[in-house]
């Protein structure tokens, strides 16, 4: 126990540390809220992937594994799509959007810009769902990460979540944007060793992938199969998370602060190859654990979410499993830092800027510190219901996001004729169905194809029913699709 702990405050002490060097050159908002546009394409594919992995990837995703079988992989393919279609049309465009679009720092801010918002009604209601989202989304982090301090050292939730938190706002209220994506490349780099070598030792430990696989079939032959069992709208469910990359403002912020449109082919490669390992790994971890649980009797899983933590603490040396669960609190830290610097930048600088026009760099950056700690407490008190699940927690937030920008952004960067009225009607619509969808859980459908679809229409039909031949916005858009154009040949 002293081993791993001891690993733990050389981890934390580690990120801390990144976070004061990044402070000492957050000298403005844009520093804290992008990094100053300056992330190179290693750091932009890795810090994506790590911030897009939260405390799910090594709990929730083996968790449904080890409760469902073969068949929760469906998420994992649905996610590993989404997310390549997100870099391959969607990166380039968005970078180059929001830098020419009044440089626009947040998605908020964007929207208002490339839909000429001169009242800001746009930035308004989209700051309103990220915070709504994103103060459920950073409570999942926080539920995390009091699992984990609850499993490794056996202190009792409320201390684990308090422990948990803390270790996380701490670099972030410190060093912003730079410190979220440099300790984010470090934290990737943890959680895929973890994943590539947990699975190879589970099977060590069972002798062989045909004993691992008769062990699993123990639990009934559903466990190994892929489509039985799973009807229509569960895989479309499954599958269906990967619309949501879209609409991520944690992830799309990471596109937006890239140094240029140059790179984004060898990000997304590297960002792709690293999350097919790492959904691999998290897979294999839930799929065999079972195996593990079966050939290890005497070991009682009573939350499948604690899978990965369990294994690692029976199979692995003292220092050996300290920096492995490390890798849980890095998957933790990453997503939830960067939820916490998007939410507390939203009211920065979408509200307090807007309010207070004659406010200094300093003074932002110092409010931004302040809205931080306030999204942070909401979110703490969320997570105070031990009760809570990570996975559910997640999925609610990622449809959310989804549904009401993951349209709005698409047709914003494709589609010359969409209009501002368009713009309200699909966030709306798209946050509105998922939140309805939730609590009637009709046909067991995931909240986020409806809502994806339904703001989708939205978008079209009230474009259609407002477009003016030749308005602002469309004239907007040309001159933006003209100058990224320029930027693809000019860096070719």
């Amino acid at each position: 126990m002293f081993t791993t702990t001891t690993t733990f405050i050389v981890y934390i002490c580690a990120m801390l540390v990144i976070g004061i060097m990044a402070a000492r050159v957050t000298t403005s908002l844009n520093d804290y809220v992008l990094g100053g546009r300056r992330l190179g394409r290693l750091v932009t594919a890795l810090s994506a992937g790590a911030s897009d992995m939260s405390g799910w990837l090594l709990m929730g995703l083996p968790g449904a594994l080890f409760t469902r079988g073969i068949s929760g992989a469906w998420i994992a393919i649905g996610l590993t799509v989404g997310s390549w279609c997100n870099w391959k049309f969607v990166a380039a465009r968005l970078r180059s959007f929001t830098a020419n679009a009044a440089d626009a720092l947040t998605l908020p801010d964007y929207f208002a810009s490339r839909f000429v918002d001169r009242y800001r009604i746009t930035s308004v209601v989209s700051a309103f769902i990220i915070l709504i989202f994103f103060v459920v989304y950073c409570a999942s982090g926080m539920v995390s990460g009091a699992r984990l301090f609850e499993q490794t050292f056996g202190m009792d939730y409320t201390n684990a979540l308090l422990v948990g938190a803390a270790s996380t706002i701490l670099y972030v209220f410190i060093g912003g944007f730079l410190a979220v994506s440099w300790t984010d490349t470090v934290q990737a780099s943890l959680m895929i060793f973890a994943l590539l070598l947990t699975p190879v030792i589970i099977l060590t430990d069972i002798g062989s992938i045909a004993r691992a696989n008769e062990l699993v079939a123990q639990n009934g032959p559903d466990m190994a199969a892929f489509l039985k069992d799973v009807s229509f709208i569960a895989i479309i469910s499954f599958a269906g998370w990967g619309l949501g990359y879209v609409g991520q403002p944690h992830i799309l912020v990471r596109f937006m602060a890239a140094k240029s449109v140059r790179g984004m082919g060898d990000a997304r490669r590297i960002s792709i190859t690293w999350m097919i390992l790492c959904l691999a790994g998290a897979v294999a971890v839930g799929y065999y654990g079972v195996a593990f649980a079966n050939s290890h009797p005497e070991i009682t899983v009573s939350n499948p979410e604690q899978i990965f933590i369990i294994v690692t603490q029976v199979l692995f040396s003292p220092w050996i499993a300290g920096i492995l669960l490390s890798a849980i609190l890095a998957a933790i830290m990453s997503t939830l830092s960067c939820q916490l610097l998007v939410a507390s930048t939203t009211l920065t600088a979408d509200f307090y800027r807007r309010l207070r026009k004659q406010a200094s760099q300093n003074e932002l950056v110092w409010v931004g510190r302040l809205m931080l700690l306030l999204v942070a407490a909401i979110a703490y008190y969320i997570a105070t219901d031990p009760e809570s699940g990570i996975l559910a927690l997640v999925s609610y937030a990622w449809a959310g996001f989804g549904a009401s920008f993951g349209p709005c952004v698409v047709f914003s960067v494709f589609w010359r004729k969409m209009t501002l009225p368009a713009a309200l009607c699909g966030m709306i619509t798209g946050a509105v169905c998922v939140i309805v969808w939730e609590i009637g859980g009709f046909f067991g459908l995931y909240s986020l194809v409806p809502g994806f679809i339904l703001s989708s229409l939205a978008i079209v039909v009230v474009s259609l029913l407002t477009y003016r031949e030749g308005n602002e916005a469309e004239r907007l858009f040309v001159e933006l699709e003209k100058k990224f154009w320029k930027e693809v040949k000019e860096e070719q």
